[in-house]
């Protein structure tokens, strides 16, 4: 079979050199109808083997069929029910392959995060009025409490902000992500 740079040599020097198909074999050392195909050719050749199979492959179906009634049935009742007089060994790897996917969904699987990959930000109106000076009083929707949670240590911080425009919502991200920070630092001088 013709290698990768062979071809790409036979269709350089039939390109730019403009050698004739004759002299590129015998350059090559190769025969001219191995030149006219790599010449035909769209791209490198490739090798492709077939897959080998395995001795699980006739009775699979059977064991899908077993899995579906019951996803949690030990490999060796798997083999003792289709009748496994072989190695139980490649039997278990073929069982271990398909029971994911007859096992329903874990409900309580929990999600990780990695340190510094996600903040939660909300509002939090809290049943209070607030009192802002000059005997004047805000009902909690008038003045809105940014709140934050970071994913990965659980941190939880919230800040006062005056109105749910942009610019005070900016600012509240930023003052809270910046007593994030500075909390991090702290800590890791600390240990």
């Amino acid at each position: 079979m013709l290698d990768v740079e062979d071809w790409a040599e036979i269709r350089r020097l039939h390109r730019s050199e403009k050698m004739p198909i004759k002299v590129i074999a015998r350059v090559v050392g190769c025969s001219k109808n191995t030149v006219k195909a790599a010449l035909r050719s769209s791209g490198p050749p490739e090798y492709h083997r077939k897959a080998p199979g395995s001795i699980v492959d006739e009775v699979e179906p059977r064991i899908r069929e077993l899995l579906a009634a019951c996803p949690t049935m030990p490999a060796t009742v798997v083999a003792e029910r289709i009748g496994w007089t072989r190695s139980i060994r490649v039997l278990r790897t073929r069982v271990s392959e398909l029971r994911p996917v007859y096992l329903p969904p874990d409900p309580a699987s929990r999600t990780t995060y990695r340190p510094g990959e996600v903040a939660q930000f909300d509002f939090w109106f809290p049943p209070t009025t607030v009192p802002v000076g000059a005997g004047q009083e805000r009902m909690a929707t008038q003045l809105p409490v940014l709140t934050m949670a970071l994913g990965y240590s659980r941190w939880r911080d919230g800040i006062l902000i005056p109105s749910r425009s942009a610019e005070d919502l900016f600012a509240g991200w930023w003052t809270l992500l910046e007593g994030s920070s500075n909390l991090a630092g702290h800590l890791v001088e600390g240990c």
